[in-house]
């Protein structure tokens, strides 16, 4: 069945309509024109026709489609994606029937909608959402981000924390790729709920004996790398710092690098390269972390904020500073981000 959707959407990218408009009028009417240039291949998944492959996950297949012509329509929704997912197959923290039920939860104005979901042969579950075609990622990548709307992105990204958080639910994996866009300048929602954990959720490991192999590379806490399991939303709070330097420098460039192969001792470097090597004084979490002192590192003074961050107003270094700090009890909250005067 999967290959057969393989073939299929392989013929309907060879025939995807080159003649595309403007892309002031991609942004300001993006699904009505994706929906009027998906090829007429027949292909379908479940109830939807033309399905055409997107992406790639780790554990998923992404295909955009429009809704076949017999069934009701939401005019608020004109095309689909579609996250094929095989349940049986992920290994934790992975778990996209956990990932329905959490969505199902969180339903708020800046988290992705889930619209339904339903099995296919193979016992594949498929998750359907409003296809969004921008990305945070793609944007900072493309310098299409401008302050004000780079503003109103992070308004939007605290907001969805605040009511995940406000729900006992961590997202695990704030990146700029997992933020997407109606459109270049908004509104913008919370997506990939694959890794998240709920207090609430069955399939959610203990809160003292979680996961610690979440998050993404550069955008993973100091905690996370000395074995905390413990952790909180705290965890969300540092890799949204992360994101919001990247997106007040108005560019692609991560404020951590793991280097090509994501290494934890990469990012370790990494990190104490820019904030200074932490001891006991500094950041007295250390004491409590299982793995803290088990290695001798060298001492790095750390940077100044105004070097990390060139050219960028002492507001946002401010509200960058007070989330990318060590202790994780003394990150703000996304309820007191929202409050910062850089967002205000």
């Amino acid at each position: 069945m999967q290959r057969d959707y393989h073939d299929a959407c392989t013929r309907a990218v060879e025939l995807l309509s080159s003649s595309a408009p403007k892309r002031q009028t991609e942004d300001q009417f993006p699904n009505e024109h994706i929906a009027r240039n998906l090829p007429q291949t027949g292909a379908r998944i479940g109830r939807y026709r033309n399905a055409q492959h997107f992406e790639d996950g780790l554990f998923s297949e992404v295909f955009k489609a429009a809704l076949s012509d017999d069934q009701p329509k939401d005019n608020s929704v004109t095309v689909f994606a579609l996250k094929i997912t095989t349940p049986s197959m992920m290994t934790p923290p992975h778990d996209s029937t956990r990932e329905a039920r959490i969505l199902t939860v969180a339903k708020g104005e800046h988290v992705i909608r889930l619209i339904e979901t339903f099995q296919q042969a193979g016992g594949r579950l498929v998750l359907v959402f409003p296809f969004m075609p921008h990305d945070l990622n793609i944007l900072l990548h493309q310098r299409r981000i401008t302050k004000s709307s780079g503003k109103a992105m992070l308004r939007d990204l605290f907001s969805g924390l605040a009511h995940l958080h406000s729900l006992g639910i961590i997202h695990r994996d704030i990146k700029p790729s997992n933020i997407l866009l109606q459109s270049a300048q908004g509104p913008a929602y919370l997506a990939d709920f694959g890794i998240a954990w709920s207090a609430s959720d069955p399939a959610s490991e203990p809160a003292d004996e979680k996961i610690l192999d979440v998050g993404t590379t550069s955008y993973r806490p100091p905690e996370l790398l000395f074995g905390y399991s413990s952790y909180g939303s705290t965890l969300d709070m540092w890799a949204a710092g992360c994101v919001v330097a990247q997106v007040v420098c108005l560019n692609g460039d991560t404020l951590f690098d793991a280097g090509d192969l994501g290494s934890e001792l990469a990012l370790i470097k990494s990190i104490f390269e820019t904030l200074g090597t932490p001891d006991l004084e500094t950041w007295p979490e250390a004491a409590s972390l299982p793995d803290w002192g088990k290695m001798n590192f060298r001492q790095y003074p750390g940077k100044s904020w105004k070097d990390v961050l060139p050219h960028t107003d002492d507001v946002a270094i401010e509200l960058v500073r007070n989330l990318v700090v060590y202790e994780s009890s003394h990150r703000l909250s996304a309820a007191a981000a929202l409050e910062h005067p850089y967002l205000r």
